[in-house]
């Protein structure tokens, strides 16, 4: 049985859920959240805890069973902490900004970047070299730091570009000099 799968998830206070059909919605201080569950796993909302089950040991259904079990726990977390991402841009003259609710990104190219965080997402610029997404949906953040950084991924040999906060770049030695 899935290790995750087979744990319940623990309903935090002041997080109601919801069970409607085959839909499970998450409200919470910070929001709220819904998502569609397979009919292959069913779900059982207790008191405290939701529990997550399975009906045979056929491999679509094992890889169903953790991943519904842990998209309910972020659902969880996400509507009564929220979850956040840093982005850090390196190399000189990279700067981001906000004007007007857009974030700009100005990354050696001969025009800015000009990026619309979708609804549910807060783009923040800490500072001209940080970047801080939040929200209450993680794999919504997850996708919008892909795509900041997809702009300008860090290259090898200098660095230089937008990584995650903490993320470690493997440098490589430049060409040899000739002798």
């Amino acid at each position: 049985m899935s290790r995750i799968g087979k744990k319940p998830v623990k309903i935090l206070k002041g997080v109601k859920v919801e069970k409607s059909g085959d839909n499970i919605t998450v409200n919470g201080p910070k929001g709220s959240l819904s998502m569609y569950v397979n009919p292959l796993i069913k779900s059982e909302i207790k008191e405290d805890e939701i529990q997550f089950s399975r009906g045979s040991d056929l491999k679509k259904e094992k890889a169903l069973h953790g991943l519904y079990a842990i998209l309910a726990k972020n659902m969880i977390n996400g509507v009564s902490e929220g979850f956040s991402r840093k982005l850090e841009l390196v190399g000189i003259g990279y700067r981001a900004e906000i004007k007007q609710g857009f974030l700009y990104l100005n990354l050696g190219f001969s025009h800015p970047i000009l990026f619309i965080p979708p609804d549910g997402i807060k783009v923040e610029a800490v500072n001209d070299t940080t970047i801080l997404i939040s929200g209450i949906d993680k794999q919504l953040i997850g996708l919008v730091a892909a795509k900041i950084r997809s702009f300008k991924k860090p290259e090898p040999y200098k660095g230089k570009g937008i990584k995650y906060e903490g993320e470690f770049i493997r440098r490589k030695a430049g060409k040899a000099a000739a002798k």
